[in-house]
């Protein structure tokens, strides 16, 4: 779990072929769900609309073992989909400042973030603020600051296979 641009996705998708299991990636899921972007969802239906879909997306990768789940930004913070995830997951928080993830996202060509219009850097500050009571109770937390997604990944593949101390 993190904010946009902290690596979900492409951690996950390193993450899962490590360690030889199935990626799932909620936001994706949506799509092939839905047949719609999720920025086309939030514009479309609202974000209640989209935070349903969301905590159905988490429903359907919990339900086998050995998947990574790379969960949307605010997924956790649904009580319902935080409780399963706590229940049936390792939670880890990739995390980096926001001026990092503001720069990532700005370089990231072609993705549209609803929840990041205007100043990405405000706005990013803004949702860590709301988030990080919630992604602080993470298993493990990485810093992804200053770290390539190879590394991240092997980093928590080790933490996952017991080489590696939590946190």
């Amino acid at each position: 779990m993190g904010l946009s641009g902290s690596g979900k996705s492409t951690v996950g998708r390193l993450l899962a072929a490590r360690l030889g299991w199935e990626l799932v990636d909620t936001d994706a899921w949506i799509v092939a769900q839905t047949g719609r972007q999720v920025h086309e969802i939030f514009a479309q239906d609202g974000e209640p609309a989209f935070r349903a879909w969301e905590r159905q997306a988490v429903a359907a990768a919990c339900d086998a073992p050995r998947r990574v789940i790379a969960l949307g930004g605010g997924a956790p913070l649904d009580p319902q989909s935080f409780a399963l995830l706590r229940r049936t997951s390792a939670l880890v928080w990739l995390r980096a400042a926001p001026e990092t993830l503001a720069e990532r996202l700005r370089t990231a060509e072609g993705e549209v973030r609803p929840l990041l219009a205007g100043d990405a850097p405000a706005r990013l500050r803004a949702l860590l603020a709301q988030r990080a009571p919630v992604y602080v109770l993470a298993d493990l937390v990485v810093d992804t600051e200053a770290q390539p997604p190879e590394d991240v990944a092997a980093q928590i593949a080790a933490w996952l296979h017991g080489t590696s101390p939590a946190r």
